[in-house]
C-alpha cells in the first residue's frame, strides 16, 4: 500500500480521492486549510494535516510530506479570483513541487484543466488567466526530475462515478463525474508504470483500470 499526501484534499475531487484511498487500504495524508475540515477528512479515512496553501512555507511542507509515496495536487481556486487562482493555482502548484523534491517523493500527479475547455464561450478574463495559470504549472512540473502525470478532466460533474472512461493523450472534450476523475488518480497511484505523461480524460466505455493499465502498455 502507498502513503498518498492530497493536496486540495478538502476540495470536491479531494474528498472522493481521500475515500477511495483509503477504501482500499492506502495511506492518506490529507492537506487542509480549515479545523473543521481536519475532523471531516478524518472521518473519510485520512491523517488531516494542517497547512494553508498560500501562507505555509517549502521547507515546512517538504516536512508535512516526508515519508509519503506520491504528492497528488488536486487544489484549486475554484473560480475565487484572479489573485487567489495565482496563489492556489500557480504559486501554490510550484511550492508543491519544491517540496515533493526537497522530500525525496518522486512521484507527482497534478489535476490539471483540459486545453479545450470554455472553447468557443465568452468565459471573461478571470477565466483566460486560469487556462494561462494552469499551462505554466504544467510547464513547471513537467520541466522537472519527478515522475510526474498532469491528468485533464473534462467538464467536471457531480453525476454518480460510472467507473468507466475515456483516457489518452489526446481525446475528443467531454464531461466527467468528479468521482471518476478521483477513481483515476487512485489508479495512477497502483500504476507507477504510468509517467511522465499527460493524460486527457473525460466519461466514457472502458474500466478506470484498465484504460490506466493500457496507457502504461503505450
Amino acid at each position: 500500500m502507498s502513503t498518498v499526501f492530497i493536496v486540495g484534499a478538502a476540495g470536491k475531487v479531494g474528498r472522493h480521492l481521500v475515500k477511495q484511498l483509503a477504501d482500499k487500504q492506502h495511506h492518506v495524508r490529507a492537506l487542509h486549510r480549515r479545523a473543521e475540515q481536519g475532523a471531516e477528512l478524518s472521518d473519510l479515512g485520512a491523517m488531516p494535516v494542517s497547512g494553508d496553501l498560500t501562507a505555509i512555507d517549502v521547507d515546512t511542507l517538504a516536512g508535512q510530506m516526508r515519508g509519503s509515496d506520491v504528492v497528488v495536487f488536486t487544489a484549486g481556486a475554484g473560480g475565487a479570483g484572479v489573485e487567489v487562482t495565482n496563489a492556489i493555482d500557480g504559486r501554490g502548484l510550484e511550492l508543491a513541487v519544491d517540496a515533493a523534491r526537497q522530500a525525496g517523493v518522486r512521484r507527482f500527479l497534478l489535476v490539471s484543466a483540459f486545453p479545450e475547455a470554455g472553447r468557443n464561450k465568452d468565459m471573461g478574463e478571470g477565466f483566460e488567466n486560469y487556462m494561462t495559470v494552469k499551462k505554466r504549472a504544467d510547464v513547471y512540473l513537467a520541466a522537472t526530475d519527478l515522475d510526474w502525470v498532469i491528468l485533464r478532466p473534462g467538464t467536471l460533474s457531480d453525476a454518480p462515478g460510472t467507473g468507466r472512461v475515456t483516457a489518452g493523450p489526446a481525446i475528443a472534450y467531454g464531461d466527467v463525474p468528479r468521482a471518476d476523475v478521483a477513481a483515476t488518480l487512485v489508479s495512477l497511484v497502483e500504476h507507477s508504470e504510468v509517467r511522465r505523461t499527460i493524460i486527457e480524460l473525460t466519461e466514457g466505455d472502458r474500466q478506470v483500470d484498465e484504460a490506466v493499465a493500457q496507457l502504461g502498455r503505450a
